[in-house]
């Protein structure tokens, strides 16, 4: 945090190959040395070994300042691609992608999300990949690829059996990023920022990746992408509930130290009011994503995934109130860039409410779960 504001910089200025500024390499460096790497792989030989529950607590941590996760090998989307690698990888994907990513020697991106079709609905992708000649020859368009920019390789989903059930019609294949053929078009704007690793829109045009770039098994890509994200989703949550915390601290010790004329901005009630609806709705927040994380620790996620959408859509809409609360009590200086509110708010709007699943189908999950205790046959 001391060097929030230097290390956002350098990161803005990253244009690849290289995956990190040089500041960012040396911190993770220290990260490494200390022993505060890879905190998210309950493998104790590879990470920290910790519970869901216990990593939560330091995603909230980690969340409280934006670049922080990348800092200790945290970030996504690499987790969730670390998850599939060390599980699925072959020995050459091994060798290639999966132990310079443990050690962080590269970054990824993981490549769902398509602008032609409702990508809420992953059945929809229609980026397709024919096996010809021992090589898939991809074509198609993805976008809001984050981090693509600096990174190695892109786990793309891309459709392999169109005459299959929706479920098995995907597969999941690494794309090294200098593979001819894949061209990134630009980085899509983001509430007016493109910087940086962005959030990225790729062209796949006669991509030809060798066959053995396949992760797992061919039609498994559904699967694999639904997998990595259940633990994803808390980890997004918890770093929201530190960004939210933080923007709480901000807004009380604004409230104390900005002057009126017969005291200061605290002493007023509607700020208080405010600053106790934040402080109740953080609680509240935290203890629905620690109850889901302690339902993937006892039973694994997919007894979840209704407390994991109760979790995910409040946390959301609960920290982008509490963060705009905060830019209130901050007056126009809230939404300046001398504060840290505005790119808090954004990461909260911009991307949890409708990254991994937007507001609206989790709510729905947790809807056709409701009606299906009293009718098993609700679809």
């Amino acid at each position: 945090m001391p060097v929030e504001r230097e290390l956002s910089a350098s990161m803005e200025a990253v244009n690849g190959p290289e995956p990190f500024s040089p500041l960012m390499a040396e911190l993770r460096a220290a990260a490494r040395k200390q022993g505060l790497w890879n905190l998210f792989l309950a493998d104790s030989k590879l990470g920290a070994g910790l519970s869901i529950v216990d990593y939560g607590h330091v995603c909230e941590l980690l969340g409280r300042t934006p670049w922080a996760p990348m800092v200790f090998n945290c970030n996504y989307p690499d987790t969730g691609n670390m998850e599939i690698l060390l599980e699925h990888s072959t020995p050459g994907q091994r060798q290639h992608w999966t132990d310079p990513l443990v050690t962080g020697a590269i970054r990824t991106c993981f490549a769902m999300t398509e602008p032609d079709v409702a990508s809420s609905d992953p059945t929809a992708v229609a980026t397709s990949a024919v096996l010809e000649d021992g090589e898939w020859v991809i074509n198609g368009r993805k976008w809001f690829i984050s981090f693509a920019i600096g990174s190695a390789v892109c786990l793309t989903v891309a459709k392999t059996d169109p005459e299959a059930e929706p479920h098995r019609r995907f597969s999941l294949i690494g794309v090294p990023m200098d593979t001819p053929g894949l061209k990134v078009l630009r980085r899509v704007p983001v509430f007016g920022h493109a910087a940086g690793p962005g959030h990225c829109e790729l062209l796949f045009q006669n991509c030809r990746v060798p066959a053995e770039n396949l992760i797992a098994q061919r039609g498994m890509g559904f699967e694999l992408a639904q997998g990595r994200l259940g633990p994803g989703r808390i980890h997004h949550c918890m770093r929201a509930l530190g960004m939210a915390e933080r923007a709480l601290e901000l807004g009380a010790q604004r409230a104390l130290s900005r002057r009126l004329k017969h005291g200061v901005l605290g002493d007023m009630q509607m700020v208080r009011d405010v600053l106790a609806e934040s402080r109740i709705e953080l609680d509240a927040a935290r203890l629905l994503v620690l109850r889901a994380a302690r339902t993937m620790d006892l039973y694994g996620k997919e007894r979840a995934y209704r407390d994991i959408s109760v979790a995910k859509v409040f946390t959301a809409q609960r920290a982008q109130a509490i963060i705009d609360r905060a830019i209130q009590i901050h007056g126009a200086l809230g939404v300046s860039d001398d504060t840290v509110l505005p790119e808090l708010f954004i990461n909260v709007r911009g991307l949890l409410r409708i990254g991994d699943g937007p507001d609206e189908v989790h709510k729905l999950t947790v809807a056709k779960q409701e009606l299906r205790r009293w009718d098993p046959t609700v679809r």
